[in-house]
């Protein structure tokens, strides 16, 4: 059974799901959920972001969930920014 992931633009002041300010996922393993975000060396890494946001007491940028297709998109777009 392949592993299911739900992804999350990270909707920050005057940016909207095309145009986000980064990139969160949930992986839904046999162990339970694991958070993490997309950093600029293209890596993964552990986030609480939608833990909080899950609880309400994320303050910061809203999360908006995005289909695996316009995360893939977002990523290349990220590679292609970041490595400017």
């Amino acid at each position: 059974m392949s592993e299911e992931i739900t992804y999350y633009a990270v909707i920050g002041a005057g940016r909207t799901t095309t145009d986000p300010s980064g990139l969160v996922r949930r992986r839904h393993t046999a162990e339970g959920p694991v958070d993490e975000s997309i950093t600029r060396d293209m890596s993964w890494r552990w986030t609480d972001a939608i833990y909080q946001s899950e609880r309400g007491e994320n303050f910061g940028p809203d999360l908006v969930e995005i289909s695996k297709e316009d995360a893939e998109a977002l990523i290349e777009r990220f590679r292609r920014k970041w490595a400017e």
